[in-house]
């Protein structure tokens, strides 16, 4: 069953044209985002998440974002999601991306 916002994630690919090797496959209910092999992105009902790290999730807290949760009973921590003026960005995006695959 295709997963809804298929517009999101056409916009999301597009915003993530630089990265050559991404691919996209459904995966949660949503999409699962993949860099030459690596998995670091999660899109899900309109909202984008990337893998974070220790170093990496206070940008994410410091935007005041939240980590994903697919449903209440359920928080993944390792992934926060994007910020929407980060997601607007393409060079932006794309270097929140390549910190999310090289972690």
């Amino acid at each position: 069953m295709p997963a809804k916002h298929d517009g999101f994630k056409d916009f999301v690919l597009d915003q993530l044209t630089d990265l050559r090797a991404l691919t996209c496959r459904t995966m949660f209910g949503g999409y699962g985002l993949s860099y030459k092999g690596t998995f670091f992105g999660i899109i899900h009902k309109g909202r984008l998440y990337f893998k974070v790290t220790p170093a990496t999730v206070e940008r994410y807290k410091a935007h005041g974002m939240k980590p994903f949760r697919p449903n209440a009973k359920q928080t993944l921590k390792s992934f926060y999601e994007v910020p929407v003026d980060v997601l607007e960005d393409t060079e932006q995006l794309t270097a929140w991306a390549k910190d999310a695959v090289y972690r």
